[in-house]
């Protein structure tokens, strides 16, 4: 029985590197994998899965209107959906996601952040988390050297942000992975 899963971490913790390791396994055993990511995130392209260390690759694009009603049969069968930047889905395409995992025996791994810059879960995060068979916190540490568990959006001068839209593409410039204690002292 093929399962939805779920590995979430905090910017900067090898999220879309882990991605591109499980796509590489598959592919290299011959099966075939599609592989998602966000449109809106645009950093490294549009359709892009870029680690920060290097490998990347092109991959399908999902926004608001992609329909996950992937037929997994035939001769070019694919053995397994991988997303990156999952905390973007939308209620309603989590749910297609833990349908082809539990009807169409379909494996699915969704990778992404938990929560935004202010501590808030994303849609697509929290229902991945109260629909996932299998939850992985992927980890990453602080400047402090604890574990790292939020992310905290920063402006030009590096001063903690509170305040804006919930989503604001941006890497390192614009974001830190930070423990609970330096996102509160911040």
């Amino acid at each position: 029985m093929a399962k939805l899963f779920f590995r979430y971490a905090a910017m900067n913790a090898g999220k879309s590197t882990a991605l591109l390791q499980v796509a590489h396994n598959y592919e290299e055993r011959g099966h075939r994998v599609r592989i998602f990511t966000a449109g809106v995130d645009d950093r490294y392209g549009h359709g892009r899965i870029t680690s920060r260390l290097g490998p990347q690759r092109e991959a399908e694009v999902f926004d608001a209107q992609t329909d996950f009603s992937i037929q997994p049969e035939g001769p070019s069968r694919v053995a397994c959906v991988l997303v990156d930047e999952a905390q973007f889905l939308s209620k309603a395409q989590v749910w297609a996601l833990h349908e082809l995992a539990h009807v169409r025996n379909l494996p699915v791994i969704c990778y992404g952040l938990r929560t935004d810059f202010r501590g808030e879960l994303f849609e697509g995060a929290a229902t991945l988390l109260a629909l996932a068979d299998d939850m992985d916190e992927m980890k990453t540490i602080c400047d402090c050297g604890r574990k790292a568990t939020m992310n905290m959006r920063v402006d030009a001068s590096n001063r903690k942000v509170t305040e804006g839209e919930q989503v604001e593409i941006g890497g390192n410039a614009r974001y830190r992975a930070v423990c609970g204690r330096c996102f509160r002292q911040a």
